[in-house]
């Protein structure tokens, strides 16, 4: 398991970014990261978009967010899937690896004191994906079945990964 990274993309933004391995082919992974419907149980909300480069991409049902739309920013089937997210961006490339894939998850971010912030919460969904990519029955992100955020919050910042962005859900 790959912990989040902060890094600055070619253009100077701040940016978080997970590698994930997986025993599986790049196509499951693909199908998992892609449709609605696995989508929508390892990501904090419930997606739909229509895919396209420049079709909507809608989020719902988030406890943490207001629900909100964005813009499909690259939809390449089998490996590319990118959009915005509120300011942030989301990238997703899946890449064959011998026997299975690589999800490479990167969270160009607004702001960059997001940065702890945003891991952690990436680092608990990629949990969630862990399991609906290896077939096994997950409740989500905000369960409380799924690993909890505020150990791993303290983890990346304790790492140094920058922090200091308003946290939904905690001193509201």
């Amino acid at each position: 398991m790959d912990r989040g990274t902060y890094l600055t993309v070619d253009d100077g933004r701040p940016a978080v970014r997970f590698r994930r391995r997986y025993a599986h082919s790049p196509q499951r992974v693909w199908t998992a990261v892609t449709d609605p419907a696995q989508l929508s149980v390892w990501f904090p909300a419930t997606v739909t978009f229509e895919p396209r480069v420049g079709g909507t991409i809608t989020f719902t049902g988030d406890d943490y967010a207001e629900d909100m739309t964005g813009t499909v920013l690259t939809f390449e089937p089998p490996t590319r899937f990118a959009f915005t997210w509120g300011a942030d961006e989301v990238h997703l490339h899946v890449t064959p690896d011998a026997d299975g894939a690589i999800l490479t998850l990167l969270n160009v971010l607004e702001r960059r004191d997001a940065a702890a912030r945003n891991a952690a919460g990436w680092d608990v969904c990629l949990r969630e994906l862990d399991n609906v990519v290896d077939g096994i029955e997950t409740a989500g992100p905000h369960s409380d079945s799924a690993q909890p955020w505020q150990p791993l919050y303290d983890e990346y910042v304790a790492a140094g990964l920058p922090a200091g962005a308003p946290v939904p859900g905690v001193g509201d």
